[in-house]
């Protein structure tokens, strides 16, 4: 070694070290089994910021914001249009945490950030109008990296989309690849939810978004949610049959055959979206969230349930056994199960004095 150059001694060196510490990362970044869970993660936006939010609980009842209410990312520096709304967070079989928002801000023009209500014409295109998708990945929660998917730049065939919505994941067991899901309507056409397969290092959609569920009205169905429970596929989505509220379809694969089910699945007299599952540590027991968007402060309504047929209604957060401890109005939820030791390095990063 000494008879090497002192520059091809340090390549050499950073190249062993590299491959070291990418073993140790491997190695670290398994991801845990329910046992080894001991909190949960919310993610969730603001209307008035725009920006992701991240809450803590010991017992899955009681959330803490962990930066005391103010965003851990401002929407204005991941998204092309300043702003993001609709967060989705998972860990894949890797140990990986992965992000999937939509890069839209609905008050842009008010906030100086375009000259124009929306990018394009709202008669042609809608409301909203963006074709963009922010995807972030992190082995700790802490640390980000990012990039912006450009639906109708990736697909000429999508080059008319009137939005791209509510982004989510799922491992595919069969095809052992993320699966990304979202809302897109073609114009001002019906919205409806479609899919595709993510690349390896989560920067791209490989595959051309194909019709997840074959609605059998006429109508607009948007933010669905897909969890596996034994061997089905439970899907939550948002009907517009009627007062838009919470409906679910099952199937026994990931990306077709759902069943149609008539029945309303949240207990809400006004308007719902945005429905997410998560499981209880340790209990046979799961919670659907809701966003109940039509009343004035935003709330999230729960319910539980454990066979998924009858549900429970746990009322609102602050309202009944849910709780807020430092934050309000929140949008759009998203809640999975982490280990004590992240939550607590969570914790530290943003000062939340919450104990683990």
């Amino acid at each position: 070694m000494n008879n090497f150059p002192n520059k091809l001694k340090s390549l050499l060196l950073f190249s062993f070290l590299f491959l070291v510490g990418s073993t140790v990362l491997a190695q670290k970044t398994k991801a845990p089994k329910e046992k080894d869970m001991g909190a949960y993660l919310m993610v969730y936006f603001k209307d008035d910021t725009h920006g992701l939010y991240m809450a803590l609980s010991k017992d899955g009842y009681s959330f803490t914001d962990v930066n005391n209410a103010k965003p851990i990312i401002a929407g204005d520096t991941i998204a092309e249009q300043k702003g993001i709304r609709d967060p989705y967070i998972y860990r894949a079989p890797d140990g990986m945490f992965y992000l999937a928002l939509t890069d839209l801000h609905i008050y842009a023009q008010k906030a100086g950030y375009r000259t124009t209500e929306w990018e394009r014409d709202g008669k042609q295109y809608g409301w909203g109008n963006n074709r963009g998708l922010v995807l972030m990945k992190s082995p700790d929660l802490i640390h980000w990296s990012h990039n912006v998917v450009r639906v109708d730049k990736d697909f000429p065939e999508l080059a008319g989309i009137g939005c791209a919505w509510a982004p989510e994941l799922i491992y595919d067991e069969k095809e052992q690849k993320t699966m990304i899901y979202f809302t897109m309507r073609f114009g001002t056409e019906k919205e409806k939810v479609y899919y595709s397969y993510m690349n390896k290092d989560f920067t791209k959609l490989e595959t051309l978004p194909k019709l997840l569920f074959e609605y059998p009205k006429n109508i607009t169905y948007i933010d669905s949610d897909i969890t596996k429970i034994g061997n089905k596929y439970h899907m939550f989505y948002v009907s517009h049959d009627g007062t838009p509220g919470i409906k679910q379809a099952v199937s026994d694969t990931l990306n077709s055959g759902y069943k149609y089910d008539d029945k309303w699945y949240d207990p809400e007299p006004v308007c719902c979206e945005a429905p997410t599952i998560f499981k209880r540590i340790g209990e046979e027991k799961w919670v659907l969230i809701y966003d109940i968007y039509c009343i004035n402060p935003h709330n999230f309504g729960f319910s539980e349930t454990s066979d998924f047929v009858n549900f429970k209604d746990l009322g609102h957060f602050n309202e009944g056994v849910m709780k807020t401890t430092n934050f309000s109005s929140p949008k759009h939820p998203a809640v999975i199960q982490i280990t004590k030791k992240e939550a607590k390095k969570l914790a530290k990063k943003w000062n939340c004095d919450i104990k683990f």
